[in-house]
C-alpha cells in the first residue's frame, strides 16, 4: 500500500520499484538484527503466494488489454531482436565464464537464466543437466540481484533515451530475464509497454524448450563418452528427459492465461470500460509481488555466491542490455 501511494505521487517511479526497495531494506535490517530466520518462516506462506500467484494473476489480467492479432504481430516483429539477444547472451556466457573461471553447470545456469527467463529457466534446465543444488542456489541468487537492478535502472534508462512504449516494451521483454521483473520494469514505464513486454516475454519463454532439448543432448553425449556398457546406452537417449508432455509443462500457466484473456478481449467479451480498473488491479498486484520478493531476499545466499558468479552475471546483464538496444537500433525499432 505504501509503494502504491508512492507510485501515484511519483508516476515515473511507479509502485513496483518502491515495493522492492522497501522489501529488500526490511530483509537486510532483519538479517542485521538477527531475527530474520524465525520471522521468514512465519511469513513464508504469504510471501510465496504474493511473489508467485499474485504476480502471475497480474500477468493474466494484462492480457485483457491486448488482442490476439496484436500479440501475433508483436511476437513476429520481436523475433530478430529477441533471438539475436539470446544468441549474444549464450555466447558471452561461454566467453566470460572461461575468462573468469566460472565453468560447468554454474556458467550454464547463469547464462540460460539471463538469456531466457531467470529462475524459471534455471529450474527447467537443472534436471536436464543434473546441476547441483549449490550451483542452482548461486545462479538464482545472482539472477535475482540483477532482476532488482533492472527494475530500478531500466525505466530511468528508457526515459533518458526517449524510448516509446513500444520500444521500451521490446527492450524489457528481451533484456530483463525473469518474468516478474519484466512485468515490474515495463509496468513502471507504462501500461502499453507492459502489454507489449509480456507478449515478447511469452515468445522468449518458449525458447526454454529447444534450449533444454539441446542441453539434454549435450549432457547425454558427455555421459556417453564417460561411461560404458548399459550406462552409456541409457545416457545417449536425449529424447527421454524431454518428452512432449514435459516440454508443454515448461510453458507457465499464467502465460497461457494471458493468451486466453487476450482472446476474450479480441472477441469483445471484456468491455473497454473495464480496462482502466483491470489495469489498476494489475499494478497493485505487481506492487504486492515485488514487495514480497524484496522481503524474501536471502542475504546470506548472496554472500555465499561470491564475487565471480556475480561478476559473470553483471557482465551478462550489461551485454544483454547493450545487445537489445543495439539490435533495436539496427532494426529501426528503438524509437
Amino acid at each position: 500500500m505504501v509503494a502504491t501511494v508512492v507510485g501515484h505521487v511519483v508516476p515515473l517511479v511507479g509502485a513496483a520499484v518502491p515495493g522492492a526497495v522497501i522489501g529488500v531494506t526490511v530483509a537486510v535490517a532483519l538479517t542485521v538484527a538477527g531475527g530474520s530466520a524465525a520471522l521468514r518462516a512465519r511469513l513464508a506462506p504469504g510471501l510465496k503466494v504474493a511473489s508467485s500467484r499474485l504476480l502471475q494473476c497480474s500477468v493474466v489480467i494484462l492480457g485483457a488489454q491486448l488482442s490476439l492479432s496484436e500479440a501475433a504481430r508483436v511476437g513476429l516483429s520481436s523475433l530478430p531482436v529477441m533471438l539475436g539477444t539470446l544468441a549474444v547472451c549464450l555466447g558471452a556466457a561461454v566467453v566470460y565464464g572461461r575468462l573468469l573461471g566460472v565453468v560447468g553447470d554454474l556458467r550454464t545456469l547463469i547464462g540460460v537464466g539471463t538469456g531466457i527467463c531467470g529462475a524459471s529457466a534455471i529450474a527447467a534446465v537443472t534436471p536436464v543437466i543434473e546441476a547441483s543444488s549449490t550451483d542452482v542456489a548461486y545462479a538464482v541468487s545472482t539472477i535475482f540481484l540483477f532482476n532488482i537492478a533492472a527494475v530500478l535502472a531500466f525505466p530511468l534508462l528508457g526515459h533518458a533515451l526517449g524510448m516509446s512504449q513500444h520500444a521500451f516494451g521490446l527492450f524489457a521483454g528481451t533484456a530483463v530475464n525473469d518474468t516478474s521483473s519484466v512485468v515490474a520494469t515495463a509496468t513502471t514505464y507504462g501500461n502499453s509497454a507492459a502489454s507489449y513486454a509480456v507478449v515478447v516475454k511469452l515468445v522468449r519463454t518458449l525458447m526454454i524448450i529447444p534450449i533444454c532439448v539441446a542441453l539434454g543432448a549435450l549432457t547425454a553425449r558427455r555421459k556417453g563418452t564417460a561411461t560404458a556398457g548399459t550406462e552409456a546406452v541409457a545416457a545417449t537417449a536425449p529424447a527421454a528427459p524431454m518428452s512432449a508432455r514435459k516440454a508443454a509443462r515448461l510453458v507457465p500457466w499464467f502465460l497461457i492465461g494471458f493468451v486466453v484473456m487476450a482472446a476474450a478481449n479480441s472477441a469483445g467479451l471484456i468491455p473497454a470500460t473495464w480496462h482502466g480498473a483491470l489495469s489498476e488491479v494489475s499494478l497493485f498486484l505487481v506492487a504486492m509481488a515485488l514487495s514480497a520478493i524484496g522481503l524474501s531476499t536471502d542475504v546470506s545466499a548472496l554472500r555465499r555466491a561470491g564475487a565471480k558468479p556475480l561478476l559473470l552475471g553483471a557482465l551478462l546483464w550489461v551485454t544483454v542490455t547493450a545487445a537489445s538496444l543495439g539490435l533495436q537500433l539496427l532494426t529501426g525499432s528503438l524509437h
